[in-house]
């Protein structure tokens, strides 16, 4: 048994006790947050990608509830007591820290000062400023998986309100890109009987379809029409698109895939849509594009075969093969350094420049290890000139430099939609650190 001294000095010794932990707690949390921003900070990696939160130091108080409450990881960190972005690149404009943050001391906004980003202006009903054409999704600024679902039911209910829908001969609706956006629109357009085409230039999924193998997708339970509530918290991106095939399966939904919209055209009661393949005639338009755009090509003979793909998807899907990596930016350089760790892969990298200047210093220096390991070959520089079947062509300075090879990922980047707006007359908002 305690005696009462003995009592009475716990009592004033545990709140001390938890005072230290406390504060320990706080200096090594510090310390890993300064971590990661100083590393973070010296490989250039300060931009955030689209929707991100900003801090009022005056209103934050240090809690925490911010750190925890975001889903993809150590993204925000506390330092000196205080909250902040530690990692932006990889914030995806989740929101989840302004809405735990019980202080109102975080606001979400689009680009920097530095780094502007640009934005369609469309109305609380997706709009635009032009009538009958609408944007849902990453295109405007909401990237999220759940939010872009959401947002795609929502505009083909604004779209199902406009006068003369199912009144003509024409289309009610095309709708422009297979994401998160453009799937769900596509299902609520299919209920409610809409006559409507879905055109997608790649593959069912859009931007998730792009996202490396694996990768874990954060998202939550959503209504999509005809199918229902779907209960998904986490899961891989493989499984959420073999959930999408299997609904479009049991569904019957019609995607156009490998069909490329080309230009859009008013009409006295609508638009005209040219494609890679047919032109169309529809009362609305709704775009789900996303923002990485078409992907950029090198425009050399061969490049149409299937062995050039423009994004790295299964690293395992190159074993036993020589694969040529054009580029040298970071998606470059980790998509070599993947296939390299897989067994039996040859990797060679063809890059304009002499160095990597534009990639992370991390991964430069992955990359002069692989190749002192001999895992990994530079042609540098050097640009293609043709592609065949079993073989690559090479510009080397006043040479030229043939090579086997049975696949090649060109990370040559993309080009933005925004000027194909602006051409058609959509407004566009560049935002810097603007809501």
């Amino acid at each position: 048994m305690f005696t009462k001294e003995v009592i009475t000095w716990l009592f004033y010794l545990l709140p001390v006790i938890f005072i230290i932990i406390y504060y320990s707690r706080s200096k090594k949390e510090h310390k890993s947050s300064h971590k990661t921003f100083v590393e973070v900070t010296e490989a250039g990696m300060t931009e955030p990608a689209s929707l991100h939160p900003v801090i009022d130091l005056a209103k934050c108080l240090g809690c925490g509830a911010c750190v925890s409450a975001c889903p993809e990881g150590k993204i925000l960190g506390l330092i000196k007591g205080k909250a902040q972005l530690i990692h932006p690149t990889k914030c995806i404009g989740h929101g989840a820290c302004k809405v735990a943050c019980p202080f109102d001391a975080i606001t979400l906004v689009f680009g920097t000062e530095k780094r502007g980003i640009d934005i369609p202006n469309v109305a609380e009903n997706f709009e635009t400023n032009i009538p009958g054409l609408f944007i849902a999704g990453e295109l405007g600024g909401m990237g999220l998986i759940r939010n872009a679902i959401e947002q795609g039911k929502q505009a083909m209910d604004s779209i199902r309100k406009l006068k003369g829908i199912g009144k003509s001969k024409q289309l009610d609706v095309i709708i422009v890109g297979a994401g998160p956006a453009g799937f769900s629109a596509s299902l609520s357009a299919k209920q409610h009987g809409l006559r409507a085409v879905t055109l997608e230039q790649d593959s069912l999924g859009g931007t998730v379809f792009n996202f490396p193998r694996g990768k874990v997708v954060m998202t939550a339970p959503v209504n999509l029409p005809i199918v229902g509530k779907v209960k998904i918290r986490e899961t891989t991106k493989e499984a959420l698109l073999k959930m999408w095939l299997a609904i479009e399966k049991k569904t019957q939904l019609k995607i156009n895939y490998k069909e490329k919209m080309d230009d859009i055209k008013p009409t006295a009661d609508g638009f005209e849509v040219v494609t890679n393949k047919k032109t169309y005639q529809t009362r609305a338009i709704l775009l789900t594009i996303g923002r990485r755009g078409t992907p950029r090509k090198l425009g050399v003979s061969g490049e149409e075969l299937p062995k050039v793909i423009y994004s790295l998807m299964d690293p395992a899907e190159f074993v036993d093969k020589h694969v040529l990596i054009v580029g040298g930016g970071d998606s470059a350089l980790e998509a070599a350094l993947s296939i390299a760790d897989e067994a039996g892969t040859q990797v060679t990298i063809s890059y304009r420049s002499e160095s990597f200047s534009r990639a992370k210093q991390k991964n430069q220096d992955k990359i002069k290890e692989a190749v002192n390991k001999g895992n990994l070959k530079l042609i540098l520089p050097s640009t293609v000139k043709i592609i065949d079947k079993d073989t690559v062509t090479l510009n080397v300075g006043d040479n030229e430099e043939t090579i086997k090879n049975d696949g090649i990922i060109v990370c040559a980047g993309g080009i933005l939609p925004t000027p194909f707006l602006k051409q058609i007359g959509i407004e566009v908002e560049t935002k810097h650190g603007q809501v």
